[in-house]
């Protein structure tokens, strides 16, 4: 991702209002995620490179989960059951004989869009309910999604670096 492609560093982007730059830095990381597999083979994305559960196609499956639980489960109320997820953080790491980089990715990016849906007619203080540790501002779960998606991004740099180290 080059400046000139990074919502974030859109000069409209620097005077808009604080929920529009949520978003932005929020796509910014999503792209990154979704980057992460740019051009690796299948066994490459399930390289097995720490004790963990962690590799680059797991990250950006458990970053598919982490949508669904913070824009479907915390803004519909749905469990996870419902909404088909698993039921534990660890366990959307886990991944399927089914599991490609081409199925992966399109169902993080209809995760993403869902998730744009679903904001869409919110504001920063409206309050959403489904979450566990109860009701939360919509401004904190940007926040939060922010670090998660933060966090797991530079996990998928150190991992991909490696994979590719190893070419």
């Amino acid at each position: 991702m080059t400046p000139a492609t990074m919502p974030s560093m859109d000069p409209a982007i620097f005077g808009a209002d604080l929920r529009d730059q949520f978003l932005a830095f929020l796509d910014e990381h999503r792209a990154a995620m979704d980057g992460s597999l740019e051009g690796l083979s299948e066994s490459e994305a399930r390289a097995s490179l720490v004790p963990s559960r962690t590799t680059l196609l797991g990250l950006v499956k458990h970053a598919a989960f982490v949508e669904r639980v913070w824009f479907d489960e915390a803004i519909t109320c749905r469990s996870r059951q419902e909404i088909g997820i698993p039921a534990t953080p660890d366990e959307s790491f886990i991944l399927a004989e089914s599991d490609t980089i081409a199925s992966v990715r399109a169902d993080y990016r209809k995760a993403c869009e869902d998730s744009r849906r679903a904001v869409a007619g919110l504001g920063l203080d409206d309050i959403v309910r489904g979450n566990r540790r109860g009701p939360l501002p919509l401004r904190w779960v940007l926040l939060h999604m922010l670090r998660e998606l933060a966090q797991h991004c530079g996990h998928a740099d150190i991992l991909r670096e490696q994979v590719l180290a190893a070419r």
